[in-house]
């Protein structure tokens, strides 16, 4: 697939991982929709981008409200030809806290919106794929979704998280063998620490100290390396039914 004519929606497209995507797919010439809940940062987001790129308020949890957005952005562009999952939270806690037991809607809660999330836009955008004309290659479209080594090597509290990110990398191969038949490719980004609006959030020397646990390059991964990896993917038509880590090496301590 030609990133130049890509047809992009991407969820958590205002800001971060998303965002950096959605910049690579227009310098490329290519369009982007992004779907976000953060309607003043999607709107700021869109006016960077250009008139090649549109913002629809979206919560990928809400199967009724993917389906309008994935509507909205077939209109905008004449079709899709590529999903890219990026929306999630990270909402952490203790299984056995201070407080008791964590509440169940808490776990819920991240599960509804990274994993459950992830699979109602896959899907929504999957049927508007299956009907675009296929290339050279037989493709007609791809999908990339995030996961997190936190899929591999989940963090004391990170029980929701891990679950969600895990689902995300578990469901990706039956979704690509199912998929192979229309000529959707389906593969997964697991990435290490990066630089994110939450870590953004975070004092400096605490940023620092997360760089440096990383074995090489000792730093917080950036946002267009992302893009750098979803670009790689879209490109690539053999690249399928795959999970790629882009951490520096690290493996998570248990704390």
């Amino acid at each position: 697939m030609d990133i130049k004519a890509a047809k992009a929606v991407i969820t958590g497209g205002a800001s971060g991982l998303g965002f950096a995507t959605a910049e690579r797919v227009i310098a490329a010439g290519g369009q982007a929709v992004l779907l976000d809940i953060n309607e003043e940062q999607g709107a700021a987001s869109v006016e960077k981008l250009g008139d090649r790129s549109l913002f629809v308020r979206t919560d990928v949890a809400n199967e009724a409200a993917v389906k309008a957005a994935i509507a909205s952005a077939k209109d905008f562009m004449g079709g899709i030809t590529l999903a890219v999952n990026c929306a999630g939270i990270a909402t952490a806690g203790r299984t056995l806290g201070r407080d008791g037991p964590w509440p169940a809607e808490n776990f819920n809660r991240v599960i509804q919106i990274n994993l459950l999330g992830t699979y109602i836009v896959t899907k929504e955008a999957a049927a508007v794929m299956q009907l675009n004309e296929p290339n050279a290659e037989g493709e007609r479209g791809v999908v990339i979704s995030t996961a997190s080594v936190a899929a591999f090597e989940g963090q004391i509290g990170q029980a929701a998280y891990s679950a969600s990110k895990g689902g995300v990398v578990g469901m990706m191969l039956p979704l690509a063998r199912e998929f192979a038949q229309f000529g959707i490719r389906v593969n997964t980004i697991a990435p290490g620490i990066f630089m994110t609006p939450m870590m953004a959030g975070m004092p400096e020397d605490v940023r620092d100290s997360l760089g440096k646990q990383i074995p090489f390059p000792p730093r917080l991964g950036r946002p267009e390396e992302y893009a750098d990896t979803a670009a790689f993917i879209y490109g690539n038509p053999v690249v399928n039914g795959e999970t790629i880590r882009i951490d520096g090496a690290i493996r998570m301590q248990p704390k």
